[in-house]
């Protein structure tokens, strides 16, 4: 290892900067990217991959950089996924978790359900499509169809940690499913985000959306920046002076420390069975900071941790890897596998639009559309698409709609640390088959949830219902 090594990552680090810079400014200039809300990490790496030499070849940039830029997914997904627990529970939240699960109730496990099924299926449509096209002679790999799932409800964050994911594997292929993992989450936020601002309007004429004229995303929130430095927000609390040592010092420290130990966990368990090492090392970071989280709990020492500076963390981090990822996207790869991601996508497109005829049937006039359209974001997006979606028809966030999801969402990933083992030995080892069967067991469990969380909704709502 030499200077040479940090000095060439220094500088495919800083080339990634700038196209951040040219996604930001085209975010705030061109109505179109405003339109579909696309994060200036989008705009960025697809800037770099069009210039770069996988496509025009404007800029021949070095292999050294591209290779970095793939690279940087499978790393930085580590300290971003270690980051999520962390916070939970201090604060105003400390006590309240319990009360607020029971005041969602059945709600919120319905809306777990229907995100979680709605994922499962995707997984099936994507292994799916393998067996189909495997069966006709196409050349796919084993794990092809993973991507649908990852893309659509993981979004670019997830497609990115693809690669990293199946190199911890030894699977020479990872190169090939990021590109298609990318791919797949490209389509997947901008076909979400055309289609579900095309449902909210037609909800709008429907009169579906009670109260409100849909069409119109604050100026702020389609510009992706705020000029007015009145309007500008914190970015969060000091809890410390600079001079000592600065907030986000503290929480990088905390963050790599859970990296460090759960590097340590899976070196130490999978020396003594290699099945632990099936699992990637950002579950097991992830399941240390749950501890770390609580340890901090225990001691009361909320003060150190601060949702916002945390997210200073971790958004950086998540920009440039979702940016180097699509910059060095395999687009030669992408070509050759075109037909059978074509099939994949517009399935999956298809299956995921169960979430409206659903959600109009168990939620009825409770909130049906709400619920509804801030899964479908997040199933083809991420959360923050969800989200945005949301915001339109529901600008203030007046509906429990966003409040029941949050809570589902939390439901799901601790689920996920249950389940994760699991599927993940099936990536690592198991046929696609297994693969495939894996999701229709998983996704009749969460079918098996959601009735029952239907039922117990109906009686929660005679009860509420005056006689």
């Amino acid at each position: 290892m030499t200077s040479q090594l940090f000095t060439e990552i220094l500088k495919a680090i800083a080339i990634l900067g700038i196209f951040l810079l040219i996604g930001l400014f085209l975010r705030a200039t061109i109505p179109v990217f405003q339109r579909l809300l696309l994060p200036s990490s989008v705009i960025g790496g697809f800037i770099g991959l069009i210039l770069g030499p996988n496509v025009s070849g404007i800029i021949p940039f070095s292999s050294e950089s591209l290779n970095i830029w793939a690279l940087l997914p499978s790393i930085l997904i580590v300290p971003i996924f270690a980051a999520a627990p962390l916070g939970n529970g201090m604060g105003k939240e400390r006590g309240n978790g319990s009360s607020k699960l029971l005041q969602c109730g059945p709600a919120m496990l319905l809306m777990c359900a229907l995100f979680s099924t709605v994922s499962c299926l995707q997984g099936i449509v994507g292994y799916g499509v393998n067996l189909f096209f495997s069966a006709m002679d196409w050349n796919l790999y084993r794990t092809f169809g993973w991507e649908l799932s990852q893309g659509f409800a993981g979004g670019h964050g997830a497609a990115a940690a693809i690669g990293g994911i199946l190199q911890d594997f030894h699977l020479d292929y990872w190169a090939t499913a990021q590109s298609v993992g990318i791919t797949t989450a490209t389509v997947g936020l901008l076909g979400g985000m055309l289609i579900g601002i095309w449902m909210i309007k037609r909800a709008n004429d429907r009169g579906e959306i009670s109260g409100f004229d849909v069409g119109k995303i604050p100026e702020t929130t389609a510009h992706g920046i705020v000029i007015d430095p009145n309007q500008q927000q914190s970015i969060g609390r000091e809890m410390s002076l600079s001079s000592c040592i600065d907030p986000i010092t503290i929480h990088i420290s905390i963050i790599t420390l859970g990296c460090l130990i759960a590097y340590w966990i899976r070196d130490t368990l999978g020396g003594i069975n290699s099945a632990f090492s099936s699992c990637p090392v950002w579950f097991y970071a992830l399941v240390v900071m749950y501890g770390i989280n609580y340890v901090l709990c225990h001691l009361k020492l909320d003060w150190m941790i601060d949702k916002k500076v945390k997210a200073r963390v971790t958004g950086p981090l998540s920009d440039f890897a979702i940016c180097g990822a699509i910059a060095s996207c395999n687009v030669s790869a992408v070509l050759d596998l075109l037909v059978p991601i074509v099939v994949m996508c517009i399935l999956g497109f298809l299956v995921t639009w169960i979430i409206f005829p659903i959600a109009r049937k168990v939620f009825h006039h409770n909130y049906a559309f709400e619920r509804m359209i801030i899964c479908w974001g997040t199933n083809t997006g991420v959360t923050i698409t969800g989200m945005m979606l949301l915001k339109i028809c529901d600008p203030d966030y007046s509906t429990p709609a966003l409040a029941d999801f949050s809570m589902a969402f939390a439901l799901m990933s601790i689920i996920s640390t249950i389940t994760s083992p699991i599927y993940y030995q099936l990536i690592a080892e198991g046929s696609t088959l297994s693969n495939l069967l894996f999701n229709v067991v998983i996704g009749f469990v969460y079918i098996g949830m959601g009735i029952l969380a239907y039922f117990a909704l109906r009686c929660q709502n005679r009860k509420n219902t005056p006689s």
